[in-house]
């Protein structure tokens, strides 16, 4: 008798644990409520991410008039600002690839430091940047490869 009362327990308690695991499935006009909205969220957020990039641009433009010259600093910088916008076009047009794109990011920064600063670093963070971008590129290559499959 015991065993029946612990059979059945243990049957209720399974069952009160999937109902608060799964909870109420949202209708299919709730989810594209909030999808859609979600969606809105994301395009408005793309958006000020591309003016404020293109904001940067223009101050780093008007820096470079201001000083008369141009170093492989504001051409570095300028290379970033141009994969940030490329990563938001690549958002609309192929979603498959929207990871890969802010790796190239960190990569194009961390050469950046590298050329930047590698005089005055010391060798061994020098080692440590060269090190985490090949990390990153090694997870391109990854990402792109799971892609395929």
């Amino acid at each position: 008798m015991t065993s029946k009362k612990q059979n059945d327990n243990d049957a209720n308690t399974k069952e009160d644990s999937a109902k608060v695991v799964d909870g109420p499935d949202p209708s299919e006009k709730e989810r594209s409520v909030v999808l859609g909205l979600f969606s809105i969220i994301e395009r408005i957020l793309l958006f000020f991410l591309v003016v404020l990039t293109l904001g940067g641009v223009g101050f780093e433009i008007q820096t470079i008039f201001k000083a008369r010259t141009i170093i492989l600093a504001d051409i570095l910088l300028m290379f970033l600002y141009l994969e940030v916008i490329a990563m938001v076009a690549v958002f609309y047009s192929d979603r498959n690839s929207v990871f890969v794109y802010p790796i190239f990011i960190a990569i194009t920064a961390l050469a950046r430091l590298i050329i930047l600063q590698g005089k005055d670093m010391d060798p061994q963070n020098i080692l440590y940047e060269a090190v985490a971008i090949l990390v990153l590129a090694i997870a391109i290559v990854v990402l792109l490869r799971m892609r395929k499959s």
